[in-house]
């Protein structure tokens, strides 16, 4: 595989660990600020809602600027952004240099699916999407402990400045590796043909079910400690293992994710990942009633859950590039903007669920979303095979 596609992961890497890593300091962070832990835990809310909403507004907007010209941009104010950050005194601006990074992963994020999609053989697109993407894994698996390891080791504004020197690194490996574009402006649709092509019920209904299916794996996600203590006698330690384990298992399922949207089609693999989420959320459910359920079955179906949670990832980035065609970048950037949106949404519906019915009722409630996004990509599929986004019509293009 080509360099560059390992610059991209980088990329990716380095873009999710900033999103994440300041959970691993909120105490220190909140002492030296002045603030509770709650308020400091708001930059980790705003951060998400800001790629929210930027993510396909930059899509549309940029889409005629050469991706080296973006990076670049997005990179130095994500450094910037970020150096500034480890120096100030006040919370409320380190909100708003928050939000300042928040853009720059906005107008990034995308751009680094979308160009391992285009760059992709025919065969290998599944694939390199999936190297893309284990950057995702790969900020909560190391990027997040390493940056929590610094922040205590040396104060939080260490990690700010560790984050800012792995954005210039990789934008060093950017530059140097990726292939040198031309103008673009002919490639781009206009933005009216972009609108048409996101608003599509093939690619509307999509995206949407991502969304919603994101909602469910992160609510899941957010309070699988809740959830362990509620249906188990499991202790902390046992907890650490079962989330390790689940991280290993998404970082081998893209892999094997990647590979079976090369073999299979997205469709398919998205069939397979939701229903899989499903039927774990339909047996979790039913250890509530079964209390205690012994730790060794919860480790063994919760490390089936990780790794399917994180299978879907390359089937809907290779499914938005196949049905969007020239405003595929676009098209990945809406689909971050609902990623995002159902994290935030996950939080807060497993909040509501946990101080309504207990954590118990997480897996009924994420299982429902899970439904929900079967049918919106049933929809999805039955609308691709009608209309001229149909993935063999956009392949052939």
């Amino acid at each position: 595989m080509p360099a560059w596609l390992f610059a991209l992961l980088a990329a990716a890497f380095v873009l999710y660990t900033d999103d994440y890593v300041i959970a691993g300091v909120l105490p220190e962070m909140a002492r030296d600020l002045g603030v509770g832990e709650a308020q400091a835990g708001q930059l980790v809310t705003v951060f998400s809602l800001t790629v929210a909403v930027v993510a396909p507004i930059a899509g549309v907007t940029l889409a005629r600027v050469s991706r080296r010209r973006l990076f670049t941009a997005s990179f130095a104010l994500f450094v910037a952004a970020n150096l500034m950050a480890a120096s100030t005194d006040g919370f409320g601006a380190l909100m708003a240099l928050r939000i300042v990074a928040a853009c720059a992963a906005a107008a990034s994020t995308p751009a680094v699916f979308a160009h391992a999609a285009e760059r992709a053989p025919r065969s290998h697109i599944g694939r390199y999407v999936a190297v893309v993407a284990l950057g995702v894994t790969g900020s909560i698996a190391a990027g997040v402990p390493i940056g929590t390891w610094i922040g205590g080791h040396f104060g939080w504004r260490a990690t700010f400045v560790a984050m800012a020197v792995a954005g210039a690194a990789a934008l060093v490996f950017l530059l140097v590796t990726l292939p040198r574009e031309g103008d673009r402006s002919a490639e781009v649709p206009s933005v009216a043909e972009q609108l048409r092509a996101l608003a599509a019920a093939p690619v509307s209904l999509g995206i949407l079910a991502n969304s919603v299916l994101m909602t469910g794996s992160m609510m899941m996600l957010t309070y699988t400690a809740p959830y362990l203590d509620a249906v188990s006698e499991a202790g902390v330690d046992q907890r650490a293992l079962a989330f390790s384990l689940s991280g290993v298992a998404g970082i081998v399922c893209i892999w094997a994710g990647g590979r079976a949207v090369d073999r299979w089609g997205p469709d398919r693999c998205l069939a397979i990942g939701i229903g899989t989420f499903v039927g774990v959320m339909a047996l979790m459910g039913t250890f509530w009633f079964v209390r205690p359920v012994p730790f060794p079955v919860l480790v063994v179906v919760g490390t089936v859950w990780g790794g399917m949670a994180f299978w879907n990832s390359p089937a809907i980035q290779a499914r938005l590039h196949l049905l969007a065609g020239p405003s595929a970048a676009q098209a990945l950037a809406l689909n971050t903007s609902g990623t995002y949106l159902g994290v935030a949404l996950g939080g807060a519906v497993g909040g509501l669920t946990v101080n309504g019915v207990g954590a118990g009722q997480l897996p009924a409630v994420a299982g429902v979303l899970g439904l929900t996004a079967w049918a919106l990509l049933a929809l999805a599929v039955r609308a691709s095979r009608t209309t001229r986004y149909d993935v063999t019509a956009a392949a052939e293009r």
